[in-house]
């Protein structure tokens, strides 16, 4: 690198903050992640990389400043996509059957393909009652100004029964979508099948670090502080710059006694989980379908894993907005499917019991307070939605919003760069769904 272009860089680095490890790791990081999302969203999600880059990577904290300079290749001959800014910091993303795309390192072999079922086939999209259509119209509704709310689907499963659902131009039943912290959700019924198998304990003393249960890593109150805040984090590093996401998640320090949105976290229980499993990736892989992909109904289900081969636990499991409704009826029904008992009895209360002092749960998001959140200062809720409703939530605007009052389960999902845009617009989804289908059993 000649010194022009190294001193502008590092200029540029410091000028978007400080770096977790050196002065040119965020610059590394956007190429990780511009390489690794483009991958993934193009070739498990099958969407138009250009689309994607300008929809959700360009208007991210920070990526304005140096959008210029990124470069990117997507080879869909080798399914891999390349990136770098300004010529340097050179990504690479490699997509493999059954497991997505992962994040190329010197030091570790490209993965090889995972056994995994082909993806079933989905019938067209419910339009729903007129009453529904215009309640879902709302989530599809852009704002006169500011940044756009960016709905892709929406789902709504009533009863056990798809009553409702609408997409996006280029998006359908069939498009498995991103789950950003959605995942951690899933993580949640993962440990909790692992739990009824007797192969874990939530209240248990993990060996290796002291002081620390699985459930204070599933209720993000081990101590570890916050490590999102959207744009680059701690998370977001680990994810785009670390070959073995749980070595570098396993340095985080205890900085308080309280509560901390904590990705790395659940890229301990993702560890935790594919140890008490084994067999590796393609173990997990296994697993996961036999025990709760298979059970739900779920079609189409991509698990991505590091360049370690850990499962991305935390983020990174792609699905079907109508998988995922499935997967939030599992919620709804105690655990169950039909007599089948997929989750420990009381899991899902014991998830839902909120972590003293907040609106979380154990892998939930709960709407048990009108009090905002430290750091976000954001509704920990859904305010205006009945009280008994909790959630599975993801960065960009993902939710699954369980409804055990109205036996109502919605899935919204989307590229949604302004959380409290996006909470508002999802609270108004819930009450208007409720209220159409209120309407519609009036009639």
């Amino acid at each position: 690198m000649d010194m022009t272009r190294s001193s502008f860089l590092l200029v540029l680095c410091l000028g978007l903050g400080a770096c977790a490890s050196g002065p040119f790791d965020l610059l590394r990081e956007a190429s990780g992640a511009v390489s690794q999302i483009l991958c993934s969203k193009t070739f498990v999600s099958g969407l138009d990389p250009e689309a994607v880059y300008h929809e959700h990577l360009r208007p991210e904290p920070g990526m304005g400043l140096i959008s210029w300079a990124i470069d990117y290749e997507v080879d869909r001959a080798r399914r891999e996509v390349r990136a770098n800014v300004a010529g340097s910091f050179a990504r690479r993303s490699v997509y493999r059957a059954g497991r997505g795309c992962t994040l190329s390192y010197p030091d570790h072999e490209l993965p090889a393909p995972l056994n995994a079922p082909a993806a079933q086939t989905e019938s067209a999209a419910v339009s729903g009652s007129a009453a529904l259509q215009a309640a879902l119209a709302l989530a599809f509704a852009e704002p006169g100004s500011g940044a756009s709310l960016g709905t892709k689907a929406v789902v709504v499963m009533h009863g056990q029964r798809i009553v409702a659902e609408r997409y996006a131009d280029g998006y359908g039943p069939a498009t498995p979508l991103l789950s950003h912290s959605l995942a951690k959700s899933f993580s949640n019924a993962l440990i909790g099948v692992l739990v009824r198998q007797g192969k874990l304990s939530v209240t248990r003393p993990l060996p290796d670090r002291a002081g620390v249960s699985i459930d204070q890593l599933l209720r993000m109150n081990a101590g570890y502080g916050f490590d999102e805040s959207g744009g680059a984090s701690i998370a977001t590093d680990i994810w785009f710059n670390r070959p073995d996401t749980v070595a570098a998640s396993a340095r985080a320090e205890r900085v308080s006694d309280g509560w901390g949105y904590s990705s790395r976290a659940y890229m301990l229980l993702s560890r935790i989980a594919g140890d008490a499993i084994g067999g590796g990736p393609q173990g997990v892989r296994d697993f996961v379908q036999r025990e709760l992909i298979e059970p739900l109904g779920m079609r189409n289900v991509t698990l991505e894993f590091d360049a370690a081969g850990t499962m991305m636990g935390a983020h990174a499991i792609f699905a079907t907005p109508r998988d995922w409704a499935r997967f939030g009826s599992l919620y709804l029904r105690d655990g169950r499917v039909g007599r089948e008992r997929i989750l420990p009895e009381g899991w899902v209360e014991y998830s839902t019991r909120p972590t003293p002092g907040t609106g979380y749960g154990a892998g939930f998001w709960l709407n048990n307070t009108q009090a905002r959140m430290p750091t976000w200062d954001m509704h920990w809720g859904l305010p205006g939605a009945p009280r008994d409703a909790f959630m599975a939530r993801g960065d960009l605007g993902q939710f699954i919003v369980i409804v055990p009052s109205a036996d109502l389960v919605i899935v919204r999902q989307g590229v949604s760069h302004e959380r409290q845009r996006s909470v508002a617009s999802v609270a108004r989804l819930v009450s208007a769904v409720i209220a159409a289908l209120r309407s519609t059993a009036d009639s």
